[in-house]
């Protein structure tokens, strides 16, 4: 049974870039599609049904921070380089040239976000700034400033509020937004003394992410993992959050005892150093794990429902599988597909896939 375990976590190879990968993506309509990019300047375009790489594409203007698919319109895919957003047509291959650029952010970009629902594209970048672009009117339409005090690493759009968004930061801040308003509705600063982690290394955000399914829209809790350099994976129910820090009633029927944030360290089995990237599964039961990389060059799968929704304190089930990467890890994504479904970017010029 060992054996073939580890057999399975064998990863196979993708090869493609020609330094570092950086970040990567999953295309939710075409199941094993992946992109990533790295600091080669290069987007590399895997179909996971063959072999090879389908196709590169070199942007010619250094490192790619970030790709995002244009959810719903998955021929189309957004990249940062530096202070500036390009969009391609994919189905032009390695031909295809800029159909759409934004030069918004005056310093570097970290992370782009689209929302599918309303063609809002959001970039954070080392300012501490948040643009939201809309895509539709080719237009920037908000400037979110003022919130974090060093480089914003990372946002999300919120699935199930069209107008709200969440950023994280180096500044330890996860900052939750009403970007119709252009205002703040609240934060949590990880840099606190009561929400000091397991070492002595900052807080720092370093990846947000949120479950992109209607059922876990549709469900008691809505949540967000987060990813911390003091080497913990948070886990926190945002309306939960939002209901407690505007001063919101607890609707009826719901349990006091209900837990509404998960810490996973080290003492139940977690990461032991910085932790990189969190994604939730979009294989199988669409959003039941939650995974991990960190700089300890492990990835983590997590199992949270259960302990999220019950009153008992002990996590230590929560972790179903840890997989030795050899490599520290710079950013993970998931497939929508049986095997083959976790794709991890390391510190090397090659991708690893494997089957969870």
């Amino acid at each position: 049974m060992e054996e073939e375990r580890k057999a399975r976590m064998r990863p196979r190879r993708l090869k493609g870039h020609k330094a570092a990968a950086t970040f990567c993506v999953a295309s939710s309509s075409r199941p094993g599609f992946v992109a990533s990019s790295g600091e080669d300047g290069l987007i590399c375009f895997f179909d996971l049904r063959n072999k090879d790489v389908a196709f590169n594409k070199d942007l010619n203007k250094g490192p790619v921070s970030s790709l995002c698919f244009k959810t719903g319109q998955e021929d189309f895919i957004y990249a940062s380089v530096g202070t500036e957003i390009i969009c391609l047509d994919i189905r032009m291959g390695s031909q295809a040239e800029p159909i759409e650029t934004y030069n918004y952010n005056k310093e570097e970009i970290n992370q782009i976000a689209f929302s599918g629902k309303s063609g809002f594209l959001a970039a954070a970048d080392d300012n501490g700034d948040l643009k939201i672009i809309d895509t539709n009117r080719k237009h920037m339409f908000k400037s979110l400033r003022e919130a974090h005090t060093s480089i914003c690493s990372s946002v999300q759009f919120i699935p199930w509020k069209p107008w709200h968004v969440i950023t994280g930061g180096l500044d330890s801040k996860l900052v939750y937004w009403d970007f119709s308003k252009g205002r703040k509705l609240f934060e949590i600063n990880y840099g606190r003394s009561e929400n000091l982690g397991q070492s002595l290394n900052p807080a720092f955000i370093h990846s947000i992410a949120l479950p992109q399914t209607d059922s876990a829209f549709n469900g008691p809790h809505k949540i967000c993992a987060v990813a911390r350099g003091d080497g913990i994976v948070d886990l926190i129910d945002l309306e939960s959050e939002l209901r407690t820090n505007l001063k919101f009633k607890k609707s009826e029927g719901q349990s006091e005892n209900c837990r509404k944030r998960i810490c996973w360290g080290h003492e139940v089995g977690g990461h032991t150093a910085a932790v990189s990237c969190v994604a939730f599964s979009d294989f199988g039961e669409k959003g039941k794990f939650v995974i991990s990389g960190g700089n300890d060059s492990s990835v983590k799968v997590w199992s949270w429902y259960n302990s999220f929704d019950s009153s008992q304190s002990s996590l230590e089930n929560d972790l179903v599988l840890s997989i030795d990467v050899k490599k520290k890890v710079n950013w993970l994504c998931t497939v929508p597909t049986d095997s083959e479904n976790l794709v991890v970017c390391d510190t090397s010029k090659v991708l690893k896939v494997y089957s969870i």
